[in-house]
């Protein structure tokens, strides 16, 4: 039998093409990690943690009013309603209410709505129809004060689209 006898030839093939596949699938990671999450969590970080304490305030306020809320797609994926009640289930009314509906992993398709009470304590939005799968709303509900507007209450919820 004869012996194998590896040449400078077989080293430089061998050392060619485990780089080529490391590159290949550097490549392929680099590219994949580029264009699917942004990495931003927050925009604007630091002006948000200046208020972290109020916000916490907001929340336990919004917390003792007892309220309570429903956020659902509607339609073709083209609607959002709202529904928002008082601790004894009556309907709350003449609120302001804007929101965002959003992708949870990136900002890029985000539409921004501003819902119009249809009845007392139901809010409805109309929009271009979504794509499918998982969608978040985030809705803001603020009431007319002395002093301007007052933030009242904010609601977040994922939801599926197409409903199954």
């Amino acid at each position: 039998m004869a012996e194998r006898v590896i040449t400078g030839r077989h080293v430089l093939i061998g050392l060619i093409v485990f780089f080529g596949v490391m590159l290949v699938a550097n490549g392929i990671f680099l590219y994949t990690a580029l264009t699917t999450y942004s990495g931003v969590v927050s925009n604007e970080p630091y002006r948000k943690g200046l208020n972290y304490n109020e916000r916490i305030l907001a929340e336990k306020h919004q917390q003792s009013l007892g309220w309570s809320s429903k956020i659902a797609l509607a339609g073709q994926g083209d609607r959002v309603n709202l529904e928002l009640a008082d601790s004894n289930g009556n309907p709350v009314s003449g609120l302001a209410v804007a929101g965002r509906i959003s992708r949870p992993a990136t900002a890029a398709m985000d539409v921004a709505l501003a819902l119009d009470e249809t009845e007392p304590g139901h809010y409805q939005a109309h929009f271009d129809p979504l794509a499918e799968g998982a969608w978040q709303v985030d809705v803001e509900a603020k009431k007319l004060t002395g002093e301007g507007e007052e933030v009242v209450w904010r609601a977040r919820k994922r939801l599926r689209w197409p409903i199954r």
